[in-house]
Order: structure tokens, then sequence, then C-alpha cells
């Protein structure tokens, strides 16, 4: 194996830092690696041909892989002669909840038309960008902890071990029905607004919007299109937390988290949300980390 590529839609960064751990991996091993960052015009995709190893990468959005991911399925070329290419996906969310296991379901199975074949998917817990905000200690665990398993998981990726989900009851009509969210993101993003007073000019969300769904014109006067995926990038990244994102502005996350937080446990109001899904999740990556350690303190 000689090359690899993975296609990564990252809203606020947190799947693009999980997929730097893999290429540092990849690239270890002497895989070269392309990390193509998707934005809205899919018109100039690499080949999956031209790589011996093909992912996709992506935030969680509703239970579901964002839009932009499905429109890349429908995208890529359509094998030919039955020659399938097998695939990985690489995919984060802010709780470690057994239904974002459905998440793939559709992008799946728009590849599998397509002649793609999954043989891996791996989830890593990374903190909110929306909903809430976690504590910097909370992300710094959750960082450290991604920081040991993606390398491991890396490694299983090039050997193509198969590492898929298990299924969830009734998972298909689950992801059907909150995918909904998708066509209501593009009328809620239609809603945006920015505060005038606290806005200082700096365009940082026009230039960083991955779907160009935010223009100002010559008055200085935004607008926001009928694109938006909801990956609050510009809300989360904004200075000076200018942005109103309409109906869901009670779960809007302003300012960047501190992954290396070395203080004292920071109170934490949402201590109790989904404690004991984060507690296996963690318990769960903590072992197989301590398994991969010894096996090769064996070696």
């Amino acid at each position: 194996m000689d090359s690899a590529i993975i296609y990564v839609f990252s809203g606020t960064g947190n799947t693009k830092k999980i997929c730097d751990l893999y290429k540092a991996e990849f690239e270890k091993s002497g895989v070269k690696t392309t990390l193509f960052e998707l934005k809205g015009d899919l018109s100039s995709l690499p080949s999956p041909d031209d790589f011996d190893l093909v992912g996709f990468a992506y935030p969680i959005h509703g239970f579901n892989a964002p839009h932009i991911m499905l429109d890349l399925a429908k995208a890529l070329p359509k094998r030919k002669n039955g020659d399938e290419k097998k695939y990985f996906v690489l995919k984060s969310s802010g709780e470690p909840l057994r239904t974002n296991d459905i998440s793939s379901i559709k992008m799946r199975a728009l590849l599998k038309r397509r002649g793609y074949r999954q043989f891996a998917e791996y989830h890593y817990v990374m903190p909110y960008n929306m909903i809430f905000r976690h504590t910097d200690d909370r992300a710094t665990k959750m960082w450290r902890v991604a920081k040991a398993l993606a390398p491991i998981e890396a490694r299983e990726t090039m050997d193509e071990t198969p590492h898929m989900p298990k299924g969830v009851p009734f998972g298909a009509f689950i992801a059907w029905l909150f995918r909904i969210e998708q066509p209501a993101m593009r009328v809620n993003g239609k809603l945006f607004k920015v505060d005038k007073e606290k806005c200082v000019g700096c365009n940082k969300c026009v230039n960083s919007c991955p779907m160009g769904n935010i223009t100002r014109d010559e008055n200085g006067n935004f607008r926001f299109g009928g694109n938006c995926l909801m990956c609050t990038r510009c809300s989360f990244g904004c200075p000076t937390d200018a942005f109103d994102i309409a109906l869901l502005n009670g779960w809007r996350v302003n300012g960047k988290y501190d992954f290396d937080y070395s203080g004292e446990a920071q109170p934490d109001k949402h201590a109790r949300y989904c404690k004991k899904a984060y507690e296996r999740y963690f318990a769960a990556a903590e072992q197989k980390i301590r398994c991969a350690n010894r096996n090769n303190d064996v070696e």
C-alpha cells in the first residue's frame, strides 16, 4: 500500500483533527496520504482510483452524515465491471450514543450502488460545537483518548481489518426520520443574523464558510443563502460572538476549546448528561489502548 485519500468534511475542526492523526500514522508507515477537504463545489474531486486506500470523514449531524457527504457519494465515479473499491469511515460527535452507529446508512447505500464497499467505521467523541459547551478538562480528556486511540485504529485500517458498527433496531427508519434536519437547516440558515454592534468586519465567517453561503454587500450587510449545513463554523469561530443562529440560537457555542487544559477539574453543570454512555466510551477506549500497549511491549 503506497497511497491513501480521506475525503473530509469538518465543521469546526474536530473531524479534521482526527484525520490529521490518521495521516500521521499512515505516513509513518510509508503511505502517502491526501486529506481532501470538502466544500460546496464538488466538481474537481480527486479520483479514488488514484489511491490504494480510501476514507470518508465527517461530523455526525442528527444521527446522519452531513448532506455534503451524500452529495459526494453521488458525485464519485461508478466502478466498472463489478470491481468494488473498499473504503473506511471516520466520524466524530459530541456524545457516544449507540444511535450514532446509524449515521452512515444512507451514505453507505449510495456508495454501494456506485461499487464501493465499506469495511470499517470508527467513531470519536469530541467536544460539542452546538447544544452546549463541554468543559475544557472534558475536551482535553476526549482529545487525549483520541490521540492514543486513532493511531491504533489507523493501523487496523491499513490492514483492512473489518470494524463495522452494530445494527440499531429500526436504525434505517430513525436515520431517515432525522434527515429532516438537512432541509430544515437550509431554511434555518437563511434566518441567521449578525449583531452589527459586535461585528468587527473581519469577514472570517464569509471566508471560512465551506458552502460559500455567507456574503456581504457593498454596504457591509450580511446575506445568507440556502445551502447552510449548520456546521456552525461561522458562529463558533466568530471572534466577538456576534452571530444569532436563528431557531437554534439557544444551542449556540462560541469559541475554541483548550485541548491542553491542565488545571483543576472544572464545574460541569452537564455532568449527568449521557453519563453512562461517556463512561462506556472512555472505558472501552482505555481498554483498547492498554491492550495495544501490552502487545507492543511484547513485540
